[in-house]
């Protein structure tokens, strides 16, 4: 089977669909699957659903699909960085399901390993376990989480053999690992493609059989949220 596909839109063709739900891999701008953003921008695919750690910054990230109206709603955990994902949620526009972060990982996890449900203690009194089942273990209170399960993953990978198998780089592995096994339907972009036997078996964070389609993203520019200079002296 031919997982190499030569562009980010070819490698999404037929998968896209209106109402979709999405994992996407990415923590702030590092590890974000860019290439098929923009490729699921261009598609104009909207009613979607993204479960991912925060939604990018203005113009960055999952950002470019805020500012086309094309994500209906939010599962995240992290938001503070977007005025557009703000003024859309304050203004009714963005349906946003907060979710903390160990929780939200937990989740995708979960989701991938065909677990429906898991209980925490992560958010019992707050607004986090509104609506959800509250249950009794040692006499201590757990909320009930569900499992996110998606229609299609994206993600980022730094280098992949021609068989889908997935390495990434230090803090770019971030959501990238679990939101790959979240769906039925994983597509990666990597910044280098090797030939099947290049890498060693023991160094794979993602193995090929959660992988079905790929495409090689680079050159990518190296994008920073926040500058911080020390001034002149």
């Amino acid at each position: 089977m031919n997982k190499l596909y030569p562009d980010a839109a070819a490698a999404l063709s037929g998968v896209l669909f209106d109402g979709m739900t999405i994992c996407a891999g990415g923590f702030g701008l590092c590890g974000v699957p860019e290439r098929l953003i923009d490729a699921i921008a261009a598609a104009g695919t909207t009613g979607l659903t993204v479960a991912s750690n925060n939604a990018g910054i203005d113009g960055e990230g999952l950002g470019k699909l805020l500012r086309t109206r094309q994500i209906k709603k939010m599962i995240s955990s992290y938001v503070g960085e977007n005025k557009e994902f703000e003024r859309q949620y304050l203004s009714g526009e963005l349906e946003v399901e907060f979710c903390p972060q160990g929780t939200l990982a937990e989740r995708v996890r979960a989701g991938g390993a065909g677990i429906p449900g898991f209980y925490t203690k992560t958010g019992v009194g707050t607004l986090v376990a509104e609506g959800k089942e509250v249950k009794l273990f040692d006499g201590q209170e757990y909320v009930l989480e569900r499992g996110i399960r998606a229609d299609l993953s994206i993600i980022k990978g730094w280098k992949a053999d021609e068989a889908g198998n997935l390495i990434f780089r230090k803090t770019a592995r971030n959501f990238n690992q679990p939101m790959a096994t979240a769906s039925s339907m994983t597509v990666a972009e990597v910044e280098e493609i090797v030939p099947v036997g290049s890498l060693d078996p023991d160094a794979i964070h993602v193995p090929g059989i959660y992988v079905k389609r790929l495409v090689l993203g680079a050159p990518y520019d190296k994008r920073i949220e926040f500058r911080t200079v020390r001034e002149r002296v």
